[in-house]
């Protein structure tokens, strides 16, 4: 088969055996697969990695002295089926796949790892386990968004986000628009979206956001706007003042603070922020930028080192969540939410490209007026990206 190798930073169409299943294995012919930001950093940048990932346990992460076939997030036909493998997975059905496969006695991230080979080619091995029909005749190109789109869900429902909140998506390129589908869908009150690219910015309006921001010109804690929030530590100290010189002409006074504090009257209003860019210097800027007390959440993937002011964070009060991957539950959920209609994720995709054109379309993705999500069909000839709108 067909696949498209990633060694020492470069992409080349190489011919490879053609897989078989295991024990609970199923073969897929790859009808899309997504090139994902992380792709895109871990081509030149996975050694970055390799000492974050001996620190965590997992030793098996691409590096650049070793070929990978890169890819995770895909939708594919069954080809075969492994022994033990459920009926269910009959050939020609469409599924999507939880990015993980078992090989040389472990458990392997597919498109990450040498001993998973993911999606950039014309077949891929996944484990039925960890694999779910696709329903109601969801489109390939959307169904290939699964996996982007579970990264989403998990870091909206991380976030703990209300409805009557105010969120703040910085960075519209893919995850970042994943992630404005998800707050739409859920009803978030305000979706206030940052980016300097006006193609994302507009992309972004697509995707549901209420407010778009270009951060050269605007801020986006200040076009957030929202009532009741405070942005510097002299305004705290002034509403902790003039509150307790209200309240102590109070009898029982202490009642009433209590009461204010169990309904969340008590202290400022807070956005929750998505650091959606993944580059050096976006954590300590949301520290900086974020109102006091504010949520931020970080989904951005920075490979390399990074640097922040923990007194900053300690003085706002900000409380700060990383997240990472998304679980089997999430993965089947986003899957059925985008087959119900009830996220669209349509905006996304912005160009197809054949194997022969992977390359292309690395190139084609550092340039945000261009595309945000390129798709790869291996059945394609294409070797330049083909707009879908």
């Amino acid at each position: 088969m067909k696949a498209v190798s990633c060694r020492a930073g470069a992409l080349e169409v190489v011919e490879l055996a053609d897989p078989t299943p295991a024990d609970g294995q199923l073969v897929l012919d790859v009808t899309r697969c997504g090139i994902c930001g992380t792709d895109l950093h871990a081509r030149h940048h996975a050694d970055e990695l390799l000492g974050v990932m001996d620190v965590v346990g997992y030793r098996d992460f691409m590096r650049s002295d070793t070929p990978v076939v890169m890819g995770h997030e895909f939708c594919g036909t069954v080809a075969e089926r492994g022994r033990r493998a459920a009926k269910e997975f009959k050939a020609g059905t469409t599924v999507v796949s939880f990015p993980f496969m078992r090989a040389d006695g472990g458990v392997h991230l597919t498109g990450l790892s040498p001993k998973a080979p993911g999606g950039y080619a014309e077949q891929v091995v996944v484990e039925a386990a960890m694999s779910f029909v696709v329903p109601n005749g969801l489109a390939p190109d959307i169904a290939a968004l699964t996996e982007p789109m579970a990264i989403a869900l998990h870091a909206v429902r991380r976030s703990e986000i209300a409805k009557r909140d105010t969120a703040i998506v910085l960075g519209c390129g893919p995850v970042g628009l994943a992630v404005i589908c998800h707050l739409k869908a859920l009803g978030v009150s305000k979706i206030v979206a940052s980016d300097f690219s006006p193609g994302r910015r507009a992309l972004a309006t697509r995707c549901g956001a209420d407010l778009v921001v270009d951060p050269a010109v605007d801020s986006p804690y200040s076009a957030a706007s929202q009532k009741g929030a405070i942005t510097d530590v002299p305004a705290l100290y002034e509403l902790a003042m003039s509150s307790m010189e209200k309240l102590r002409r109070l009898p029982g006074w202490a009642h009433v603070y209590r009461a204010a504090d169990a309904l969340g009257a008590a202290g400022p209003k807070r956005p929750v922020v998505f650091e959606c860019v993944g580059v050096p210097g976006m954590i300590d800027g949301a520290l900086a930028g974020a109102p006091l007390q504010s949520r931020v959440i970080v989904v951005g993937v920075c490979m390399g080192e990074d640097m922040l002011r923990p007194s900053m964070g300690i003085a706002k009060e900000i409380d700060l969540r990383f997240v990472f991957g998304y679980t089997p539950l999430e993965f089947r959920d986003t899957l059925h939410l985008l087959a119900d209609g009830k996220v669209d994720a349509s905006a996304l995709v912005t160009g197809i490209v054949g194997l022969d054109g992977v390359a292309a379309a690395f190139e084609a993705l550092g340039d945000p007026e261009a595309h945000a999500k390129i798709l790869i069909d291996p059945a394609s000839s294409a070797t330049a990206p083909v707009a879908t709108a």
